[in-house]
């Protein structure tokens, strides 16, 4: 692997998270939805990687607020990952979405 692969593997995987919750109706989703989704992005790592990534979201960037329901950790996205999904603000550590392709 090149130097610095695991920053960016990490930030790409942060994007996919914060495109997923803000899919979402509620904006919410839990740790395992979210590792089957990340699956299909071939980012195959497991619920422990999740939870971790979901962890910094929280802590580093504020980009999601994180409730515990049983085994289950519930994600919610809030308003700087919103915006930083939306292109209306940059979160260090998270990839930036591509800009839209016109028709």
């Amino acid at each position: 692997m090149f130097e610095g692969f695991a920053e960016h593997y990490d930030a790409e995987a942060r994007l996919v998270i914060l495109k997923a919750l803000a899919g979402e109706t509620d904006y919410r989703m839990s740790d395992s939805m979210l590792t089957i989704m990340l699956e299909a992005f071939a980012i195959k790592r497991g619920r422990d990687y999740v939870r971790n990534q979901l962890r910094w979201l929280e802590a580093s960037v504020g980009a999601v607020k994180l409730t515990e329901a049983g085994t289950a950790l519930i994600a919610e996205l809030i308003e700087p990952g919103l915006d930083h999904v939306e292109r209306r603000r940059v979160l260090e550590g998270v990839k930036r979405p591509s800009p839209s392709r016109s028709a």
